[in-house]
């Protein structure tokens, strides 16, 4: 791999490298500019901007870290082929990224990721290898197939360069011009969070960063309390299969822990709402997961700090089953 990072004494990205996961994504990517909803700025009684990442290629930003992560493998790198762990967006990005720079990807998902998610890794030629989530590791599973076979493991969050391409989307924002004295992410494994804070601190300093994460995959918001990484059982149940990390990454939270200034938690019933007040609204269809940022600013996670007025929210992803999405709809008597 070419790998810069090799002569410093961290793996931790720095802002430089999301400008080159930016030259490098440049022609690449899906335009995803800010758009707004009058009748949520009335419910919520802010000026409200919203990052639309189900709108990007493969259905969520995982895209942007995928491409930039293969794009750096060398020539003989690429040649072994790819293995990646993911419930399905990490999993799309990958065999969308590898499908384009012609590398042969093989992903390792749960038995029950949602649909949508595995025929969009299979669209790709992704080699799909399932597992049981409660009762196997798929980083086992990982790890065994890249011994036997030589393929190259990409993380789906805790790299440099997946947090680097993420960051691309900080990037962005803070280049739009407008000022934002918010803004509200979701929280996994903390890839998207950790790009953007990057990118936010160099950019827009002033710029408060919030994260959101399901309720019963409150890592983050218990990390941040006591201060220390903190897991949570991953046995627990959610809509947000997106979300179901257990613990921060070990690159990506040395930088949460610096940036953000609150974690907030949602439940499946409040992304349902969220989901369909935005479909309702915009016409985009969010996933659970995709819709935790929304559902945290909905429910008046932010009336509390009266001086943040202008929000960015990040709308992560869209690949959603049609049971969920009928759900969702359902929940506001759609």
């Amino acid at each position: 791999m070419k790998n810069h990072y090799e002569k410093r004494k961290s793996c931790r990205p720095i802002f430089q490298d999301i400008e080159s996961a930016a030259e490098l994504l440049n022609g690449n990517i899906s335009p995803t500019p800010l758009i707004r909803s009058d009748v949520i700025d009335i419910i919520t009684q802010k000026k409200v901007w919203f990052k639309p990442e189900c709108n990007q290629k493969s259905g969520s930003f995982k895209y942007r870290g995928a491409f930039n992560r293969l794009a750096n493998l060398s020539t003989a790198y690429r040649a072994r082929g790819v293995v990646a762990t993911s419930s399905g967006n990490h999993a799309q990005g990958i065999a969308k990224a590898a499908k384009e720079l012609n590398i042969v990807s093989h992903i390792v998902m749960p038995s029950d990721a949602p649909v949508i998610k595995i025929n969009g890794v299979k669209g790709d030629n992704g080699i799909i290898h399932f597992y049981d989530r409660y009762t196997e590791s798929r980083e086992e599973i990982a790890e065994n197939l890249s011994k036997r076979y030589g393929y190259i493991y990409v993380p789906s969050f805790d790299d440099p360069y997946i947090i680097a391409g993420q960051g691309t989307i900080g990037l962005e924002i803070a280049n739009s011009g407008i000022h934002f004295d918010g803004l509200i992410t979701c929280l996994g494994g903390g890839g998207l969070c950790a790009g953007i804070s990057l990118a936010m601190k160099k950019l827009s300093p002033k710029t408060k960063i919030f994260g959101a994460e399901p309720f019963l995959y409150n890592d983050h918001q218990l990390s941040l309390l006591s201060k220390k990484r903190k897991s949570v059982p991953i046995t627990n149940e959610t809509i947000c299969d997106a979300l179901m990390t257990p613990m921060p990454g070990k690159i990506t939270w040395p930088i949460n822990k610096k940036s953000l200034s609150n974690v907030f938690t949602v439940t499946d019933d409040e992304c349902r709402y969220s989901m369909a007040i935005f479909k309702k609204e915009t016409g985009l269809q969010l996933e659970p997961g995709g819709a935790v940022a929304l559902a945290s600013l909905l429910k008046g996670d932010l009336s509390k700090y009266p001086n943040i007025n202008a929000i960015c929210v990040i709308l992560s992803g869209g690949n959603v089953d049609n049971t969920i999405a009928r759900s969702a709809d359902e929940a506001l008597g759609l």
